[in-house]
Protein backbone atom coordinates (compact mmCIF):
# COMPACT_ATOMS: atom_id res chain seq x y z
CA UNK A 1 0.00 0.00 0.00
CA UNK A 2 3.11 2.57 1.12
CA UNK A 3 4.22 1.83 -2.38
CA UNK A 4 1.43 2.54 -4.04
CA UNK A 5 1.01 5.72 -2.43
CA UNK A 6 4.49 7.37 -3.52
CA UNK A 7 4.78 5.63 -6.74
CA UNK A 8 0.76 6.79 -7.59
CA UNK A 9 1.23 10.51 -6.59
CA UNK A 10 4.43 10.50 -7.94
CA UNK A 11 3.08 9.39 -11.56
CA UNK A 12 0.78 12.40 -10.74
CA UNK A 13 3.51 14.79 -9.85
CA UNK A 14 5.91 13.88 -12.99
CA UNK A 15 2.87 14.07 -15.88
CA UNK A 16 1.82 17.35 -13.88
CA UNK A 17 5.43 18.69 -14.41
CA UNK A 18 5.72 17.14 -17.50
CA UNK A 19 2.60 18.21 -19.76
CA UNK A 20 2.25 21.66 -20.61
CA UNK A 21 -1.73 20.94 -21.54
CA UNK A 22 -1.82 20.56 -17.13
CA UNK A 23 -0.23 24.04 -16.68
CA UNK A 24 -3.24 25.47 -15.07
CA UNK A 25 -4.22 26.06 -11.21
CA UNK A 26 -5.88 22.94 -10.79
CA UNK A 27 -3.45 20.68 -11.51
CA UNK A 28 -0.68 23.09 -9.78
CA UNK A 29 -2.69 22.28 -6.26
CA UNK A 30 -3.05 18.42 -7.23
CA UNK A 31 0.65 17.84 -7.71
CA UNK A 32 1.32 20.15 -4.80
CA UNK A 33 -1.29 17.45 -2.99
CA UNK A 34 0.24 14.55 -3.92
CA UNK A 35 3.62 15.62 -2.56
CA UNK A 36 2.39 16.20 0.69
CA UNK A 37 0.20 12.69 0.50
CA UNK A 38 3.46 11.20 0.08
CA UNK A 39 5.31 13.14 3.34
CA UNK A 40 2.13 12.68 5.34
CA UNK A 41 2.17 8.42 4.86
CA UNK A 42 6.05 8.74 4.88
CA UNK A 43 5.59 10.20 8.57
CA UNK A 44 3.90 6.82 10.02
CA UNK A 45 4.49 3.88 7.34
CA UNK A 46 8.19 3.37 7.01
CA UNK A 47 7.98 3.19 10.81
CA UNK A 48 5.57 0.64 11.38
CA UNK A 49 6.79 -1.17 8.63
CA UNK A 50 10.53 -1.51 10.69
CA UNK A 51 8.38 -2.26 13.59
CA UNK A 52 6.68 -5.44 11.71
CA UNK A 53 9.65 -6.17 10.60
CA UNK A 54 11.60 -6.40 13.67
CA UNK A 55 9.08 -7.30 16.12
CA UNK A 56 9.96 -4.47 17.67
CA UNK A 57 7.16 -1.12 18.83
CA UNK A 58 9.73 1.10 20.78
CA UNK A 59 10.72 4.60 19.41
CA UNK A 60 12.52 7.21 21.12
CA UNK A 61 11.36 10.37 22.94
CA UNK A 62 12.85 12.24 20.35
CA UNK A 63 11.64 10.25 17.39
CA UNK A 64 7.92 10.71 18.77
CA UNK A 65 7.80 14.59 19.39
CA UNK A 66 9.64 14.43 15.59
CA UNK A 67 7.05 11.97 14.32
CA UNK A 68 3.61 14.32 16.04
CA UNK A 69 5.50 17.57 14.07
CA UNK A 70 5.74 16.22 10.76
CA UNK A 71 1.95 14.06 10.89
CA UNK A 72 0.52 17.70 12.44
CA UNK A 73 2.44 19.86 9.93
CA UNK A 74 0.76 17.44 6.86
CA UNK A 75 -2.01 16.44 7.61
CA UNK A 76 -2.58 20.84 7.92
CA UNK A 77 -1.17 20.92 4.72
CA UNK A 78 -3.54 18.66 3.33
CA UNK A 79 -6.95 20.40 4.84
CA UNK A 80 -5.75 23.75 3.44
CA UNK A 81 -4.90 22.08 -0.07
CA UNK A 82 -8.19 20.32 -0.01
CA UNK A 83 -10.08 24.70 0.54
CA UNK A 84 -7.68 26.02 -1.75
CA UNK A 85 -8.55 23.36 -4.21
CA UNK A 86 -12.51 24.11 -3.76
CA UNK A 87 -11.84 27.59 -4.09
CA UNK A 88 -10.13 27.48 -6.96
CA UNK A 89 -13.42 24.93 -8.43
CA UNK A 90 -15.66 27.52 -6.93
CA UNK A 91 -14.02 30.70 -9.17
CA UNK A 92 -13.89 28.00 -12.00
CA UNK A 93 -17.82 27.24 -12.01
CA UNK A 94 -18.97 30.45 -11.11
CA UNK A 95 -16.86 33.06 -12.69
CA UNK A 96 -15.12 30.98 -15.57
CA UNK A 97 -15.26 34.25 -17.55
CA UNK A 98 -12.56 35.52 -15.12
CA UNK A 99 -11.16 32.69 -14.34
CA UNK A 100 -7.86 32.81 -15.48
CA UNK A 101 -7.55 36.56 -14.16
CA UNK A 102 -8.41 35.39 -10.56
CA UNK A 103 -6.33 32.34 -10.64
CA UNK A 104 -3.23 34.03 -11.71
CA UNK A 105 0.10 31.61 -10.81
CA UNK A 106 1.16 35.10 -8.06
CA UNK A 107 -2.13 34.22 -6.40
CA UNK A 108 -1.93 30.43 -6.68
CA UNK A 109 1.70 30.03 -5.54
CA UNK A 110 0.84 32.84 -2.61
CA UNK A 111 -2.27 30.34 -1.74
CA UNK A 112 0.34 27.30 -1.28
CA UNK A 113 2.72 29.64 0.72
CA UNK A 114 0.22 30.73 3.23
CA UNK A 115 -0.74 26.93 3.65
CA UNK A 116 2.82 25.72 4.19
CA UNK A 117 3.41 28.79 6.57
CA UNK A 118 -0.26 28.10 8.66
CA UNK A 119 0.54 24.54 8.70
CA UNK A 120 4.63 25.01 10.15
CA UNK A 121 3.40 27.68 13.08
CA UNK A 122 0.43 25.59 14.22
CA UNK A 123 3.00 21.92 14.25
CA UNK A 124 5.57 24.53 15.92
CA UNK A 125 2.88 24.92 18.61
CA UNK A 126 1.80 21.42 18.93
CA UNK A 127 4.92 20.57 19.55
CA UNK A 128 6.40 22.92 21.40
CA UNK A 129 2.68 22.65 23.83
CA UNK A 130 3.49 19.07 24.07
CA UNK A 131 7.64 19.20 24.50
CA UNK A 132 6.55 20.79 28.11
CA UNK A 133 4.89 17.56 29.08
CA UNK A 134 6.56 14.77 31.27
CA UNK A 135 5.77 11.40 30.95
CA UNK A 136 6.19 8.42 33.12
CA UNK A 137 9.85 6.37 32.67
CA UNK A 138 7.71 3.48 30.59
CA UNK A 139 4.94 4.96 28.10
CA UNK A 140 2.68 2.49 26.39
CA UNK A 141 0.71 4.72 23.07
CA UNK A 142 -2.24 2.37 21.85
CA UNK A 143 -1.58 3.29 18.44
CA UNK A 144 0.84 2.72 15.53
CA UNK A 145 2.37 6.11 15.93
CA UNK A 146 2.80 8.39 18.30
CA UNK A 147 -0.55 10.46 17.60
CA UNK A 148 -1.08 13.80 19.58
CA UNK A 149 -4.31 12.85 21.48
CA UNK A 150 -2.65 10.14 22.85
CA UNK A 151 0.30 11.29 23.86
CA UNK A 152 -1.57 13.85 25.64
CA UNK A 153 -4.22 11.25 27.44
CA UNK A 154 -0.84 9.26 28.77
CA UNK A 155 0.88 12.49 30.04
CA UNK A 156 1.64 12.52 34.29
CA UNK A 157 1.13 16.09 34.23
CA UNK A 158 -1.37 18.52 33.78
CA UNK A 159 -2.75 18.80 30.25
CA UNK A 160 -5.26 21.36 30.32
CA UNK A 161 -3.58 24.25 28.61
CA UNK A 162 -2.44 21.50 26.15
CA UNK A 163 -6.34 20.42 25.44
CA UNK A 164 -7.59 23.81 24.58
CA UNK A 165 -4.66 24.48 22.73
CA UNK A 166 -5.56 21.29 20.19
CA UNK A 167 -9.43 21.95 20.65
CA UNK A 168 -9.27 25.04 19.86
CA UNK A 169 -6.86 24.65 16.55
CA UNK A 170 -8.78 21.78 15.61
CA UNK A 171 -12.16 24.38 15.39
CA UNK A 172 -10.23 26.60 13.77
CA UNK A 173 -7.50 25.01 11.65
CA UNK A 174 -10.09 22.21 10.68
CA UNK A 175 -13.49 23.59 11.06
CA UNK A 176 -12.90 26.95 9.62
CA UNK A 177 -11.60 24.94 6.48
CA UNK A 178 -14.10 22.91 6.29
CA UNK A 179 -16.84 25.75 6.19
CA UNK A 180 -15.08 27.44 3.56
CA UNK A 181 -15.57 23.91 1.19
CA UNK A 182 -19.30 23.84 1.97
CA UNK A 183 -19.57 27.03 1.38
CA UNK A 184 -17.92 26.82 -2.00
CA UNK A 185 -19.63 24.04 -3.16
CA UNK A 186 -22.91 25.40 -2.28
CA UNK A 187 -22.20 28.77 -4.49
CA UNK A 188 -21.22 25.73 -7.01
CA UNK A 189 -24.19 24.09 -6.82
CA UNK A 190 -26.24 26.93 -6.98
CA UNK A 191 -24.91 27.98 -10.48
CA UNK A 192 -24.48 24.51 -11.14
CA UNK A 193 -28.62 24.65 -11.10
CA UNK A 194 -28.57 27.33 -13.30
CA UNK A 195 -27.24 25.77 -16.50
CA UNK A 196 -29.70 24.93 -18.83
CA UNK A 197 -29.01 21.51 -20.09
CA UNK A 198 -28.36 18.41 -18.76
CA UNK A 199 -24.85 18.19 -21.11
CA UNK A 200 -23.44 21.22 -18.73
CA UNK A 201 -24.74 20.21 -15.89
CA UNK A 202 -22.53 16.82 -16.12
CA UNK A 203 -19.76 18.67 -17.35
CA UNK A 204 -19.72 21.34 -14.53
CA UNK A 205 -20.22 18.91 -12.22
CA UNK A 206 -17.40 16.34 -13.31
CA UNK A 207 -14.89 18.19 -12.79
CA UNK A 208 -15.80 19.16 -9.02
CA UNK A 209 -16.75 15.33 -8.54
CA UNK A 210 -12.51 13.60 -8.00
CA UNK A 211 -12.38 16.74 -5.24
CA UNK A 212 -15.36 16.12 -3.47
CA UNK A 213 -14.53 12.49 -3.25
CA UNK A 214 -11.22 12.93 -1.53
CA UNK A 215 -12.95 15.91 0.74
CA UNK A 216 -15.84 13.44 1.66
CA UNK A 217 -13.15 10.52 2.24
CA UNK A 218 -10.40 12.91 4.72
CA UNK A 219 -13.20 14.61 6.44
CA UNK A 220 -15.32 11.23 7.05
CA UNK A 221 -12.29 9.17 8.28
CA UNK A 222 -10.12 11.90 10.44
CA UNK A 223 -13.58 13.20 12.16
CA UNK A 224 -13.97 9.18 12.57
CA UNK A 225 -10.73 9.12 14.55
CA UNK A 226 -11.37 11.97 17.29
CA UNK A 227 -15.31 10.60 17.78
CA UNK A 228 -13.87 7.25 18.56
CA UNK A 229 -10.93 8.24 20.48
CA UNK A 230 -13.25 10.46 22.67
CA UNK A 231 -15.31 7.19 23.86
CA UNK A 232 -14.17 5.24 26.50
CA UNK A 233 -11.74 1.75 25.63
CA UNK A 234 -11.87 2.91 22.10
CA UNK A 235 -8.20 2.45 20.80
CA UNK A 236 -8.26 -0.26 18.66
CA UNK A 237 -11.25 1.48 16.74
CA UNK A 238 -9.08 4.80 16.81
CA UNK A 239 -6.20 3.00 15.17
CA UNK A 240 -8.16 1.35 12.50
CA UNK A 241 -9.84 4.54 11.72
CA UNK A 242 -6.19 6.27 11.73
CA UNK A 243 -5.59 3.77 9.32
CA UNK A 244 -7.89 4.82 6.67
CA UNK A 245 -6.60 8.29 6.46
CA UNK A 246 -2.73 8.42 7.08
CA UNK A 247 -2.57 5.09 4.56
CA UNK A 248 -6.27 4.36 2.93
CA UNK A 249 -7.07 7.97 1.71
CA UNK A 250 -3.50 8.77 0.24
CA UNK A 251 -3.70 5.39 -1.49
CA UNK A 252 -6.97 6.07 -3.01
CA UNK A 253 -6.37 9.80 -3.94
CA UNK A 254 -4.30 9.19 -7.49
CA UNK A 255 -6.46 6.38 -8.40
CA UNK A 256 -9.61 8.85 -7.72
CA UNK A 257 -8.41 11.58 -9.63
CA UNK A 258 -6.66 9.46 -12.13
CA UNK A 259 -9.47 7.47 -12.99
CA UNK A 260 -12.14 10.30 -12.87
CA UNK A 261 -10.01 13.05 -15.06
CA UNK A 262 -9.80 12.47 -19.34
CA UNK A 263 -6.90 15.04 -18.92
CA UNK A 264 -4.79 12.94 -16.13
CA UNK A 265 -4.79 9.98 -18.30
CA UNK A 266 -4.25 11.51 -21.27
CA UNK A 267 -0.84 13.19 -19.81
CA UNK A 268 -0.34 9.74 -18.22
CA UNK A 269 -0.75 8.02 -21.17
CA UNK A 270 1.48 11.10 -23.38
CA UNK A 271 4.26 10.87 -20.45
CA UNK A 272 4.44 6.82 -20.21
CA UNK A 273 5.21 6.93 -24.30
CA UNK A 274 7.63 9.86 -24.20
CA UNK A 275 9.36 7.15 -22.28
CA UNK A 276 8.89 4.22 -24.16
CA UNK A 277 10.11 6.45 -26.95
CA UNK A 278 13.17 7.47 -25.47
CA UNK A 279 14.18 3.97 -24.43
CA UNK A 280 13.76 2.69 -27.82
CA UNK A 281 16.00 5.84 -29.56
CA UNK A 282 18.48 4.67 -26.99
CA UNK A 283 18.27 1.08 -27.74
CA UNK A 284 18.57 1.62 -31.53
Amino acid sequence: MYLIIVFGNLLIILAVGSDSHLHTPMYFFLANLSFVDICFTSTTVPKMLLNIQTQSKRITYEGCLCQIYFFVLFAGLDIFLLTVMAYDRFVAICHPLHYMVIMNPRLCGLLVLLSWVMSILHSLLESLMALQLSFCTEVEIPHFFCELNQMIHLACSDTFLNNMVMYFAAMLLAGGPFVGILYSYSKIISSIHGISSAQGKYKAFSTCASHLSVVSLFYCTSLGVYLSSAAPQSSHASAVASVMYTVVTPMLNPFIYSLRNRDIKEALLRFSGLTALKGSIVLG
